[in-house]
């Protein structure tokens, strides 16, 4: 049987256009709600868990920060009252602790000058504790706390500036080379003896190697010298020069400490 033809049974508007196809469309379009959702759901975890582990990263390193500058003032305290030197004849022990970080030995030299060129020097060493931007320095008699161009004088050495005199100790490690790494407590034990030597009259100058020259040019300068930084070995570690203005009988003190570590 030949049905009729009815007005739009062709799937056409009347106005010619196809019929859409409402119910497909709205299921493609809950489909693609659907997987958006899940896709923002997932990114926004993505994001989470970033934001999370730096967080963490953030929040680990401030707490290890934040030790080791606890450490850096014990240390400070510690090598101030182990190696003693001005303070200390005879037999002395002590004991550095810190939770991380390096102990050891450094190379450093002391240099004493007049106008005609250099008139002793003393290979003094020094003690370096470390610990990620932290440190602290045991060199001639100084104690001094913070990384090089942020490090302040915690513990000065011993010198004495008066008029037409000058005095001058330095306290010389000793022979004995060591490290220790990681945290505990490492005894330190000395065997203080000191010399003393008149030099006579001159325009003096004293030359301190150090990796931390700011607070030991403060130190000099507020004694009255003009100072200067100079490598005198080509080593990388500049020396600050002292120079103190006008003729003076300069008296030099060597503190011998003949330290010992782990005894």
């Amino acid at each position: 049987m030949i049905r009729p033809f009815l007005r739009g049974d062709d799937g056409r508007r009347e106005d010619g256009r196809p019929r859409g196809r409402r119910g497909r469309r709205d299921d493609d379009g809950a489909d693609r709600r659907a997987q958006s959702h899940v896709v923002g759901v997932a990114i926004l975890l993505g994001v989470t868990a970033v934001s999370m582990a730096a967080l963490t990263a953030t929040v680990g390193t401030v707490v290890e920060s934040n030790a080791a500058g606890v450490d850096a003032g014990r240390v400070s305290a510690d090598l101030d009252a182990a190696l003693a030197p001005a303070a200390v004849t005879g037999h002395h022990r002590g004991t550095v602790s810190f939770t991380d970080g390096r102990l050891h030995t450094v190379e450093r030299t002391v240099r004493v000058l007049n106008a005609s060129g250099e008139v002793r020097r003393l290979h003094v060493g020094g003690v370096v504790w470390r610990s990620h931007d932290h440190r602290v320095a045991f060199v001639a008699g100084a104690v001094v706390r913070g990384p090089p161009g942020n490090a302040v004088m915690d513990a000065p050495p011993a010198l004495s500036v008066a008029a037409g005199t000058l005095a001058v100790g330095v306290a010389v490690v000793g022979d004995e080379r060591f490290a220790y790494a990681g945290g505990g407590r490492v005894p330190l034990s000395t065997r203080v003896s000191h010399d003393r030597d008149a030099l006579g009259e001159g325009d003096w100058r004293i030359a301190v190697e150090t990796e931390t020259p700011r607070p030991w040019r403060a130190f000099f300068e507020s004694r009255g010298a003009v100072t200067s930084a100079r490598d005198f070995d080509g080593d990388g570690v500049d020396s600050v020069v002292a120079a103190f203005p006008g003729t003076r009988e300069l008296h030099l003190v060597e503190h011998r400490l003949r330290l010992e570590a782990g005894r």
